[in-house]
């Protein structure tokens, strides 16, 4: 199993009129991914990379993923190998 690491990235977000979140698209590396749809919401912390807050399950094409908004510092991130 490989090494994890945590990567910050820019996250363009739609807030609805109750404040709820719904990431759109990630940046990572100049590259803009769509997030197709959000699968799941939990407040859990990340035991790969450490950081604590709200974990979306989304989908991206075909490939499921995690994408992090850590509420300490308001910043999103993934795990990246």
């Amino acid at each position: 199993m490989g090494f994890m690491t945590k990567k910050y990235v820019s996250v363009l977000v739609l807030f609805d009129e109750l404040g709820n979140k719904t990431p759109k698209q990630i940046f990572l590396e100049d590259v803009c991914y769509e997030i197709n749809k959000v699968l799941e919401i939990k407040n859990v912390a990340s035991l790969k990379v450490g950081g604590i807050g709200e974990r979306f399950k989304v989908r991206i094409n075909k490939t499921e993923t995690f994408l992090f908004y850590e509420k300490e510092v308001e910043k999103w991130f993934v795990e990246l190998k």
